[in-house]
């Protein structure tokens, strides 16, 4: 029973678990941020493409 308790203690002061998880949710909005910019500047691009390409008929 006492090998159980600290094991489980030792479970609980862990926080390497804890950074791992931050470190994805840091990623994860990293991602988020990432794909809207993308996703605004393709239109700004796809609108400007459309604007020269009308340029040239």
């Amino acid at each position: 029973m006492r090998q159980m308790t600290t094991l489980l203690a030792s479970f609980v002061r862990d926080e390497r678990g804890a950074t791992a998880i931050e470190y994805g949710f840091i990623a994860a909005l990293m991602s988020v941020a990432t794909i809207a910019t993308i996703a605004q500047i393709g239109g700004n691009v796809s609108s400007l493409t459309e604007r020269v390409m009308a340029g040239f008929r």
